[in-house]
């Protein structure tokens, strides 16, 4: 019998140089597809945050949505989004971040966090940093308070979790 993180590296596929050339995609679908996979890629995000007053999950679309709504159920909290600009119907900040080439825009709603509120993000990658650090910076322009971020993979060879000191980073998988 293998252990659980073996498990759930077996359910990922990887796929070469997809997006382009000489990129090894990680493919999380068939995880997604098994219940016991999913069920239990969900338990190991959500265990290090059982008990410790967490108000809020936040996920950033679109895979985020997947893993932190599962989450926040998991751990009685609610849940919000950050979405990709235009999106949400209501007032919006919004955090501009570095790619490879170029910039992308996220966006979250004025009211989707509380002073003092405690937050955890989770996604399902945690890759150059980009997107968690805008996902950090939104929630703590808002006045939330970041227990933690979790994600299911990291690929640790990118450096992401450098871009979202100070804040704790949980990962399930490395690469």
């Amino acid at each position: 019998m293998h252990d659980p993180i073996t498990q759930l590296k077996a359910l990922i596929r990887d796929i070469p140089d997809f997006p382009k050339p000489g990129v090894l995609f990680r493919d999380i679908t068939p995880l997604l597809a098994d219940p016991r996979g999913l069920a239990m890629s969900i338990e190991l995000l959500a265990n290090p945050f059982r008990g410790r007053g967490i108000d809020v999950v936040v996920g950033a679309e679109s895979r985020g949505f997947i893993f932190g709504t599962a989450v926040a159920c998991s751990i009685s909290a609610g849940f919000q989004v950050v979405r990709k600009p235009k999106k949400l119907p209501w007032k919006t900040v919004a955090r501009t971040y570095e790619l490879e080439y170029g910039t992308d825009t996220l966006e979250m709603h004025t009211d989707a966090i509380t002073k003092g509120q405690r937050v955890v993000i989770v996604d399902d990658v945690l890759a150059t940093g980009g997107t968690m650090k805008a996902c950090c910076e939104l929630v703590t322009h808002l006045g939330g308070e970041i227990v933690g971020v979790a994600v299911l993979t990291e690929l640790t060879f990118l450096k992401g979790r450098e871009k979202v000191q100070p804040h704790q980073v949980h990962s399930v998988i490395t690469y």
